[in-house]
């Protein structure tokens, strides 16, 4: 092979990973973590109660061009109660070179979660649901991107006590970072 030939394969070679790395594919699978703060509003018969709220959580994903689909789990956490929400998210990103801007929905199930406020109360399974406004941030060759995002989760009828079901509404700040496959 004659050498200008080499050097050509070569710089095309070295090329492809570093936008691979960057995400440059036409779909990107991706695996991440999330860390969110905010408050949690209890509303309950004109009893409403508001705490500082913490989530974690961990999300597999697809990106595409135009949208995002994944699976995300949070563990939402308060002074007296906490509870388990597993979610599928859409978000829809608007063209963009660096910042990348999104809106993101998701819906899902609120599952084995507590209040231990008065006394402890086992939360019921129900239907989970929120919104999503941030943006992406990629890291020039290498395979991360992180969202900052502001998120509201709605919990509908997380009890049945004494004819009260509460709702509850978590809305926070959350940074995610994702690692791209």
């Amino acid at each position: 092979m004659k050498l200008k030939t080499s050097i050509f394969l070569t710089t095309l070679a070295t090329l492809g990973v570093i936008s691979s790395a960057d995400a440059g594919s036409a779909v990107d699978m991706y695996a991440g973590m999330t860390i969110g703060a905010g408050a949690q509003t209890a509303f309950a018969d004109n009893q409403d109660r508001t705490n500082t709220a913490q989530s974690f959580g961990a999300m597999f994903g697809v990106d595409i061009p135009m949208f995002r689909v994944e699976a995300e789990y949070n563990y939402l956490t308060t002074a007296n109660s906490h509870s388990n929400v597993a979610l599928a998210n859409v978000y829809f990103k608007m063209p963009s070179t660096v910042i990348k801007p999104y809106l993101g929905l998701g819906i899902g199930l609120n599952f084995n979660g507590e209040d231990t406020e008065y006394a402890t109360i086992k939360y019921d399974t129900t239907t989970a649901y929120q919104a999503m406004l941030g943006v992406t941030l990629g890291v020039p060759a290498l395979p991360f991107k992180f969202d900052v995002e502001a998120r509201a989760l709605y919990l509908p009828d997380v009890y049945k006590i004494a004819n009260v079901s509460p709702d509850i509404l978590q809305y926070e700040g959350r940074v995610k970072i994702r690692y791209i496959f």
